[in-house]
């Protein structure tokens, strides 16, 4: 049996979604896993909506998650997690940065930013495992972190994978400039 975890990694153009897919990829493919990850679906440019697939396993012969296969949705911001969460398995879990930035038909006054959306979400009997990233970022020295301090909080649901192969990714993964920043944001994630 092929046994393939699903990970969408979902956001808003300029919040690091590509390197929190790469990260992942990384990891799972040190670990001897066969690994494929997309490339971004989306606004790249920041403000629009952006999905990245990480699926790893056995075998695994695409990076396409079609709607109920995800395993987990690492999110970025509140909107994008609920806008994404018919991807979600039944039992799948979600982890989201409970930062809210507004889309161009709030910030246009075209429409309001839905309310309670993590309480929804939680409504809905789906596991939810929200933190203030955002917070642990500036904690560690950069508000751009967010992006590895939610993977920190994302890595405690891999017993097999230790912290140091997490750091040993991140150092692979990470320029040697903004290497100390996103380990100190990893710390936070994980430890919050």
């Amino acid at each position: 049996m092929n046994n393939t975890t699903n990970v969408m990694i979902v956001g808003v153009g300029g919040q690091g979604s590509l390197l929190a897919s790469k990260l992942l990829g990384h990891v799972v493919m040190t670990k001897g896993y066969d690994a494929k990850v997309s490339e971004v679906h989306g606004m790249s440019q920041r403000g629009g909506s952006v999905v990245t697939y990480v699926r790893f396993g056995d075998k695994v012969y695409s990076p396409v998650i079609d709607k109920g296969e995800a395993d987990y949705i690492i999110s970025f911001e509140v909107l994008e997690a609920a806008r994404y969460l018919p991807f979600l398995k039944k039992d799948g879990k979600i982890i989201v940065n409970s930062q809210e930035i507004d889309p161009m038909p709030v910030i246009t006054g075209a429409a309001e930013y839905p309310e309670n959306l993590l309480d929804k979400m939680a409504e809905l009997g789906v596991e939810v495992s929200a933190m203030d990233a955002l917070a642990l970022a500036n904690e560690a020295g950069s508000q751009k972190a967010a992006n590895i301090a939610l993977m920190g909080r994302f890595s405690k649901f891999f017993e097999d994978i230790t912290e140091e192969e997490w750091l040993k990714s991140i150092e692979a993964c990470v320029p040697p400039k903004f290497l100390e920043l996103n380990k100190k944001a990893f710390y936070l994630g994980r430890n919050s």
